[in-house]
């Protein structure tokens, strides 16, 4: 080991502490202001009460702050113990966590140089060895990524009218992969892996009889290490796949090639001892239009990866997700239109005159935030009429850039219209029931076919900025598709879009 290396993980050390440390004034400023909105809205708000996450005090070295201060002699002293085989890992913090399909999911929580130590030797690894693993690969990488998965099948299942398709999914894929079928890929297969890296590998698995730890960066490798017989296998059956970690969906114009894909999917389960998810796997199905007649019982018209839902014809959000958003928008409604109104007395609430509701005005740009992170409808029709050249895309949004089913997003605009619509009426109901008889101001008096073009001219401030327009789930998405075709995926997708828990 040498100084450089030394300077390098002391860098590496450092940009870990500084993200948690980032991540924790924006929690505490959040909390700030959430409290300041609750005094003002609601009777006998709860005290501001600011966390830290429990393991901080389990170890100095989970804190950020302490990390940063002690940067350097921590990277000297890990440099030393690498250098003569003596590094270990600390013991990590095991926290469980809701499953989306229920259970608890076990996330290890590495101090954080471990942390840092773990991301250097994934990145050399990957670094070495990722163009040995499968194009049908996407998880885990820095030359693939969820969007390309979705593009990936979405392009390939248009190309046929109906096709053959296998889902499956693995019961604990991280924590039950045989250590004996791990190590045994390290020597095939032309992966490149020195014997420092071994060392460091064995001091993740440490103790453990089975199973690799959720929460470290070199886990990512060995998880598509170990699948990477299983990619070949299907490569070389013939059929078309896309596996993201152990979320593997594979289709073919031919029955039996699929059902060849189901034995090397059980093949592989039996020998790396990782357990097919009987509930989670849909098995094997017929994709075809609704339209068009079927000689399977199990037919279906979409298929769902990764957040999307694919079709022959289109690409959608899935209805999980989709409920996830409009439980989210339902959210800011109710905090900013409704709960104010429902405690025992009104306290610190300006109650709507003159055609001005600061409220709803919070309500609408919290909204117009979630979806468009921070962009106007005015940008986005800029950006679509070639007025502006390049926007950054956030927002909810952002992490579904290929959707393209416009029916599916005509009618989300139609619910988001509805949802403003009758939380109007509800709160104006309330605010009645307070002797403030609103309903013929605005915007209680606005019909629900009006209210687009009514809160579009709407003009807020000194400056006249229209800042109640309702935003629109189509439009955002018209200048994704606008962005895809001059930028490219990368350019439009948000960078979280491979942590987002779809």
């Amino acid at each position: 080991m040498t100084n450089r290396f030394e300077d390098y993980l002391c860098s590496v050390i450092t940009e870990e502490a500084e993200k948690l440390i980032e991540r924790y004034h924006s929690y505490h400023n959040f909390l700030h202001l959430e409290h300041q909105r609750n005094k003002a809205r609601v009777d006998d708000a709860p005290e501001k009460i600011i966390k830290k996450p429990d393991y901080w005090s389990q170890d100095k070295k989970f804190n950020p702050f302490y990390v940063r201060k002690k940067r350097k002699a921590i990277a000297k002293s890990i440099t030393k113990k690498l250098a003569n085989g003596t590094y270990k890992p600390s013991e990590p913090h095991q926290k469980k966590i809701d499953k989306p399909g229920g259970g608890k999911r076990v996330l290890s929580i590495y101090q954080l140089p471990d942390v840092a130590v773990s991301r250097i030797f994934y990145e050399r690894l990957l670094a070495k060895n990722k163009h040995r693993f499968s194009s049908f690969s996407y998880a885990y990488r820095n030359d693939r990524n969820v969007h390309f998965a979705i593009q990936d099948i979405s392009v390939d299942l248009s190309l046929n009218a109906r096709a053959f398709v296998a889902e499956f999914d693995f019961s604990d894929f991280f924590g039950s992969i045989s250590h004996e079928y791990l190590r045994e890929q390290f020597d095939c297969n032309g992966f490149y892996i020195s014997e420092e890296e071994r060392k460091v590998i064995d001091a993740f698995l440490g103790e453990r009889e089975v199973g690799i730890p959720q929460g470290t960066s070199i886990s990512l490798f060995l998880a598509n290490l170990v699948c990477w017989k299983l990619d070949k296998t299907l490569e070389g059956n013939g059929v078309k796949f896309a596996r993201y970690a152990d979320d593997t969906v594979i289709w073919s114009s031919s029955y039996q090639k699929v059902c060849d894909a189901f034995t090397a999917i059980n093949d592989f389960s039996t020998a790396a001892g990782v357990k097919i998810n009987a509930k989670k796997s849909e098995g094997i199905s017929l994709l075809t239009r609704e339209d068009l007649p079927s000689e399977l019982s199990s037919t279906k018209s979409s298929i769902e990866f990764l957040g999307y839902g694919i079709s022959v014809d289109a690409v959608s959000i899935k209805p999980a997700s989709v409920e996830k958003i409009q439980n989210q928008i339902a959210y800011i409604l109710y905090r900013n239109l409704i709960q104010p109104l429902k405690g025992l007395r009104l306290k610190g609430l300006r109650i709507p005159s003159g055609g001005r509701d600061e409220a709803l005005l919070s309500a609408m740009m919290q909204i117009r935030r979630y979806l468009y992170g921070g962009l106007t409808s005015h940008q986005l029709e800029s950006y679509i009429n070639g007025r502006t050249k390049r926007i950054k895309f956030k927002g909810i949004m952002s992490f579904y850039p290929l959707v393209d089913d416009f029916e599916q997003l005509k009618h989300l605009d139609g619910w988001l219209v509805s949802t403003i619509f009758r939380s109007l009426r509800l709160r104006a109901k309330l605010l009645n029931g307070w002797k403030y008889n609103c309903y013929a101001d605005f915007p209680f008096n606005v019909k629900r076919n009006e209210l687009v073009e009514a809160f579009r001219e709407r003009k807020i401030g000194a400056h006249g900025k229209p800042l109640l327009e309702v935003p629109s789930f189509l439009l955002v998405q018209k200048a994704l598709q606008l962005g895809l075709k001059n930028r490219g995926i990368e350019g439009v997708m948000n960078p979280k879009s491979n942590e987002y828990n779809y």
